[in-house]
């Protein structure tokens, strides 16, 4: 009988045995990706331009919706923020379905959740958005980003309900759009990749982790006062941070200063047209870029919803 084990396909002479990790990989096999904080420099994001999917609408409440966006208005501002990321330097990057997308894709921080080693795919809470992670899964793989798992079988979980706090911890929250049987499964990623989970639940009536608590350094978090869980400003302030609470809660609902994206430590960009929250990011040295965008919070989003980070610079 031939000896098969001298040929490099059975072990032998010219096999090339994988020793690297997949965080090893990242930049050379895998695209350029990941994250492992909420505050370092931003270097690409993944977006969905609303288009033909907006035109037909009527009931805001049966898409989740505040009320109906204009078309083409939205569309405009869209690009108005995709502009605002490239003036800063930021990749961006598009999810295009084929057909008629659902009304809510361009939410694509709510689809996905970045890490070192690659992406986490979400899996949304609710009938009118299930299947709008395929969309990000494919441009994901085209993107030549990894996927680490899928949120699978009964689990909810929305990308927006978690948040990097250090290089080693994230906070997972449970509430209306992600479920306890998520956070097992991220819970149990995370502890392979030797990352601690922290997990708050949400107050009733609030959306996202991302509505209530945004990290805008390494020790500076802003937080929503009456929405935001008060183990996440315990945890923080336990860890050093500097929390401070948003002072106008009119402009927080109406135009959504706190749905904003860290581009580097202390400057972010936010939503125009909040005054008293902007002479408060003033007072306290946070640097701010804004965009016009208020066709776009009518669905209920604004600048942290509609982007799907996927890179940010890691040390």
């Amino acid at each position: 009988m031939k000896d098969l084990s001298k040929h490099s396909a059975y072990g032998g002479k010219g096999w090339s045995p994988r020793t690297r990790t997949t965080r090893e990989e990242i930049g050379d096999l895998w695209a350029d990706c990941g994250i492992n904080t909420q505050y370092k420099p931003l270097k690409s994001v993944l977006l969905h331009r609303p288009g033909k999917e907006m035109g037909e609408l009527v009931d805001p409440d049966s898409v989740q919706m505040l009320a109906i966006p204009d078309t083409e208005q939205a569309s405009r501002q869209h690009d108005t923020l995709a502009e605002a990321y490239k003036a800063e330097g930021v990749e961006v990057h598009y999810v295009d379905p084929p057909g008629t997308p659902t009304p809510n894709q361009m939410f694509v921080a709510d689809l996905m959740f970045m890490t070192p080693e690659g992406a986490i795919l979400a899996r949304p809470a609710s009938t009118v958005r299930a299947g709008e992670e395929r969309w990000v899964a494919r441009r994901l793989a085209e993107l030549g980003i990894p996927i680490l798992e899928s949120i699978r079988g009964t689990g909810v979980f929305e990308g927006a309900d978690a948040a990097w706090i250090d290089e080693d911890t994230v906070m997972v929250a449970t509430g209306h759009r992600t479920n306890h049987e998520a956070l097992w499964q991220l819970t149990d990623l995370f502890e392979e990749m030797d990352v601690d989970v922290i997990h708050v639940g949400l107050p009733y009536g609030s959306m996202h982790l991302m509505g209530t608590l945004r990290i805008v350094d390494k020790d500076l978090a802003l937080c929503w006062p009456g929405r935001v869980p008060y183990d996440a400003v315990a945890e923080l302030r336990d860890r050093g941070f500097s929390v401070y609470f948003i002072p106008d809660l009119d402009e927080a609902v109406k135009g959504m200063p706190l749905n904003f994206v860290t581009l580097a430590p202390r400057r972010i960009l936010m939503p125009g047209g909040n005054p008293v929250t902007e002479a408060f990011y003033d007072d306290i040295g946070i640097e701010y870029r804004t965009v016009a965008i208020n066709e776009l919070i009518k669905a209920a989003g604004a600048v942290g919803c509609l982007s799907g980070i996927l890179g940010r610079e890691i040390n």
